[in-house]
């Protein structure tokens, strides 16, 4: 493996919006990165092979392709592919390849997918992406774990990334996490769950007046916009995130009755946005409205064509 980080080959297991945004940002940097992605056989690999001649991405055939000719394999697929994707990126893997794990997964799924990856020779680390990546992209903050986070910290911060390392112990970045995501998710399901119901009571300025007076510091308004947005566009992936959530409390004893709800919440979101009820998916209005209220009033209206 070359020693300088600039002239690694960067393998990006998933080329969804994480997987785009680091490969952006390292192409800039004129770093080799290459990528490989399920979608790419289907209808979604149209784009995505656009995206990737744009940038400059060599796109593999299979993942055992992509791990054989990189030094670093970021994985970012969704929470429930993090264990499978380490297991058949080990039948590939170099000795002493980096792997580092960018899912939102429980700690027991980040300790499983380590054991095969290190099993195999390479060099697992975890990572737990601490907010959302979009606004701050490479730079966003990123909690790194495992035997090998403090040597490969300096690597990743060399080619932009803002890492930091949480423990030498596996598990402990993804708890970190795991337990932010039972609010920050939950507060997403909860806003939707009550700005909806409030539109409904035709009560919703009063709710988010009192909201305003028990919470000055936030924007009730922008920030009922951003949870509908966000959850429109990926609730699928962050009901998967929060199932995993859910795990990770209840390796803890606690039964996840707050995460079992939010992934329900999530995942039903998700469901109406694939049958298209909040527009065509990857159109430039879909998820972008600034008011909460049109989508709810789109979700009012199909309860009561169901009813």
């Amino acid at each position: 493996m070359a020693g300088d980080p600039r002239h690694w080959q960067i393998g990006l297991v998933g080329y969804g919006e994480v997987g785009r945004i680091l490969a952006e940002d390292l192409r800039r940097q004129d770093i080799k990165v290459a990528a490989y992605d399920i979608k790419l056989g289907g209808e979604q690999g149209v784009a995505l092979k656009e995206h990737a001649a744009k940038c400059g991405v060599a796109l593999a055939t299979s993942h055992a392709e992509l791990t054989a000719r990189s030094d670093l394999i970021i994985s970012a697929v969704t929470a429930s592919q993090a264990v499978p994707v380490a297991k058949v990126c080990a039948a590939a893997i170099n000795q002493g390849t980096w792997f580092l794990d960018f899912n939102s997964a429980s700690p027991g799924a980040k300790q499983r997918a380590a054991a095969l990856i290190d099993g195999a020779a390479g060099r697992y680390v975890e990572g737990a992406v601490m907010t959302s990546v979009p606004p701050y992209r490479i730079k966003v903050p990123l909690l790194l774990g495992g035997p090998g986070a403090r040597e490969l910290e300096p690597l990743l911060n060399a080619i932009g990334f803002a890492a930091k390392v949480a423990s030498d112990k596996l598990g402990v970045s993804s708890a970190v996490k795991m337990c932010r995501s039972i609010m920050i998710k939950g507060l997403e399901a909860m806003v939707i769950e009550s700005f909806t119901a409030a539109r409904a009571y035709g009560v919703e300025d009063a709710v988010l007046a009192s909201l305003g007076e028990t919470f000055p510091g936030i924007d009730w308004e922008q920030q009922g916009a951003y949870c509908f947005q966000r959850v429109i566009e990926h609730g699928r992936r962050r009901a998967e995130e929060v199932r995993e959530v859910a795990e990770t409390v209840r390796e803890t004893g606690l039964t996840p009755w707050s995460a079992q709800g939010t992934a329900e919440r999530q995942a039903w979101m998700a469901d109406l946005a694939d049958e298209g009820l909040f527009g065509l998916r990857g159109s430039r209005e879909f998820a972008r409205s600034a008011d909460w209220r049109t989508e709810a009033d789109r979700i009012l209206g199909r309860i009561n064509r169901m009813k």
